[in-house]
């Protein structure tokens, strides 16, 4: 078994077993955002602090196209070193010319992150990838103005999804919430009546 998994190890030689040395100029920068201290004890931090070296360790390879989850950007990281990283991401793909897809609910701080949006409904485009933000000859002009908010957009099409998986309800298809026509007991309620 691989000792890195069996036991603690330092930050610093846990970067470096999986390739740090290589991209060092990046891991610093990342570890000075990140604000990481390489001499913590892997087995000793919090989930915050080891957010922050898995960002540290899958951000420091550079990538063409990097698929982003908010759960990444968002779960355990302060306000401030979220706002650094996406500063960071940004202005490190643009030079790059790196792609970022970044699937978000969340939308705090990001009115200035995108270069293009777009909505996705059930695996389908609804809305074509626009430029960010919104101009007057936008496909987005069509439904908001040009001083719209990134949330306003985002919560706009939230509700139409929302009420689109109404209508898809009505029609049969499984509904979520609370089941008030069940009128047999589950498996859980039989077997707790026992």
């Amino acid at each position: 078994m691989n000792p890195v998994v069996r036991g603690d190890i330092v930050v610093s030689a846990f970067l470096d077993s999986v390739g740090g040395y290589r991209h060092k100029e990046r891991r610093d920068r990342l570890l000075d955002i990140l604000d990481v201290d390489l001499d913590w004890h892997m087995h000793k931090i919090s989930d915050g602090e080891r957010r922050r070296v898995q960002l540290c360790f899958g951000l420091m390879v550079p990538w063409d196209v990097l698929l982003l989850d908010e759960v990444l950007v968002t779960v355990d990281l302060d306000v401030l070193v979220r706002d650094d990283l996406l500063n960071f991401l940004k202005a490190d793909s643009e030079k790059r010319g790196a792609t970022i897809l970044y699937a978000t609910h969340i939308f705090d701080g990001l009115n200035n992150f995108p270069t293009h949006i777009t909505h996705m409904r059930l695996g389908s485009v609804i809305a074509p990838p626009a430029a960010w933000p919104a101009t007057p000859s936008s496909p987005l002009a069509i439904q908001f103005s040009a001083s719209t908010t990134l949330y306003a957009v985002a919560l706009q099409w939230l509700k139409e999804d929302r009420d689109n998986r109404r209508e898809l309800e009505e029609t049969g298809r499984k509904t979520r919430g609370a089941r008030r026509d069940q009128t047999l007991p589950t498996d859980s309620e039989t077997f707790y009546r026992k």
